[in-house]
């Protein structure tokens, strides 16, 4: 399916647009002008300008093509704006307003669901927050932008989510974590476009190299798995309505119907798709498949400055079903000869507390290069005495030519963020627990790519 208007279309026009800053015809508007570089048009029969646009009373009225609509109109009136929006030629629509199924207008939606089926009309929503586009760059979001970031740097993480509520508050996540991303997706109740959809575009996007998903309830269970099943690229599904509970309000927030979560988990498993606990943790395993990375198998070395750190680490790696290695004894003998006595050389190789920055290039060197190592756990506590900060630029330098998972664990205050922040921004991943670390590593090495 051609989804490209969705993200990088010629001409926008904006129908429902507002002069009240407060309205989502106004922020839609704002968001898109100042993002998108092609043409903008605004549609209100009852304004002559907004933002320094001349507004349209109607978009029939409008002379030249438009690629993707964006309709901000209350639900009641969305079914009479779509038939006009068609007479224009336009197939490509993001229709904000709530007030169909989820709230138990079905007939409401029914029919709008027929109308754009029938004219073959690739509508995203109804009752979505619309999409993101880092490369585009297109911004069709209706949330405030001071008051939800978006991440401005590119990526290779897709995030299409069916809550508009849990994908704000992660890209506004991201853009404090300074993360980066390709696409976001709010589509809300899939009246037309669904899941699946976006699966197989995000699969052939360039820019896409790990798909994330939020999902309450899928509309065509077979075909998704399918799709999923046959996709060259990660897919990580956090699915929501997993209790009793959950499953009821699933009704009154898309009014999916969200089935057995053992029977979602045991589909998703043969899908080959990896599934997470949390948003948190599908962000975690994310950030290690964005890499360009080989995964080999399921042994990790531990290397770390402050022993109880790398003990924590040992313990969550083991539980998560991944294996303590034993390095070859050529590695080994290397690395006792390299260093003072105080230096455990085992699994974890403790730097201990005297470590300095030139002692974990040295590590690296020989754990990278060892034929019985799949993946690195590092801890780095830069509070030690000896560690400065060109530690950042020997770990990143050293991890560069590599492919085998690797992920840093730092934990600490101001000083600590601000370098881990640095090595991060080198392409290093880096997490503030051994736990977060080693469950996202055990998850990320599940992958069978």
């Amino acid at each position: 399916m051609k989804l490209d208007n969705f993200f990088k279309p010629k001409n926008i026009a904006v129908v429902g647009a507002s002069r009240n800053a407060n309205k989502v015809g106004h922020q839609a508007l704002k968001n898109s002008l100042e993002t998108h570089k092609g043409k903008v048009f605004a549609i209100n029969p009852n304004a002559d300008e907004i933002l320094g646009l001349k507004c349209y009373k109607s978009i029939k009225t409008i002379k030249e093509k438009i690629d993707l609509v964006l309709l901000a109109l209350p639900a009641k009136i969305v079914l009479k704006a779509v038939k006009e929006i068609n007479k224009k030629g336009v197939k490509d629509i993001i229709i904000y307003a709530a007030g169909f199924k989820e709230i138990g207008n079905n007939k409401l939606e029914e029919q709008l669901k027929n109308y754009l089926k029938k004219h073959k009309i690739r509508a995203l929503g109804v009752n979505c927050m619309g999409t993101y586009d880092a490369y585009s760059p297109l911004d069709t979001i209706f949330n405030p932008s001071y008051k939800m970031g978006r991440p401005e740097k590119k990526g290779g993480i897709s995030f299409v989510c069916q809550s508009g509520a849990a994908g704000a508050t992660i890209l506004d996540l991201m853009e404090a974590k300074g993360y980066g991303i390709s696409k976001f997706i709010s589509y809300g109740n899939s009246t037309v476009l669904t899941e699946t959809d976006f699966l197989e575009y995000l699969n052939k996007d360039k820019n896409t190299k790990v798909i994330c998903m939020y999902i309450e309830g899928i509309e065509q269970g077979r075909k998704f798995l399918e799709t999923a099943k046959s996709c060259k690229k990660p897919v990580i599904v956090v699915k929501g309505g997993t209790t009793e509970a959950g499953h009821k309000a699933t009704l009154s927030h898309t009014g999916s119907l969200a089935g057995s979560a053992e029977v979602y988990f045991g589909a998703f498993k043969q899908a080959n798709i990896i599934t997470a606990k949390s948003l948190q943790e599908m962000f975690d395993i994310a950030r290690i498949l964005e890499k360009d990375i080989e995964i080999t198998g399921k042994r990790v070395q531990v290397l770390t400055n402050g022993g109880g750190y790398g003990i924590m680490a040992t313990d969550t790696l083991i539980k998560q079903g991944l294996i303590m290695t034993e390095m070859e004894k050529n590695s080994i003998k290397q690395l006792k000869k390299s260093f003072p006595e105080i230096v455990v050389v085992k699994n974890p190789i403790d730097l201990t507390g005297e470590s300095r920055a030139e002692w974990y290039q040295v590590s690296l060197e020989s754990i990278l290069k060892d034929k019985n190592v799949d993946a690195v756990l590092i801890v780095l506590l830069y509070q030690t005495p000896h560690i400065d900060p060109k530690v950042v630029d020997l770990i990143s330098s050293s991890l560069k030519e590599s492919k085998k998972p690797t992920v840093v664990v730092s934990v600490g205050g101001h000083y600590t963020e601000t370098l881990k922040r640095d090595l991060e921004d080198q392409g290093v991943v880096c997490f503030d627990s051994p736990e977060r670390a080693a469950n996202a590593l055990a998850k990320a090495l599940q992958y069978k790519g």
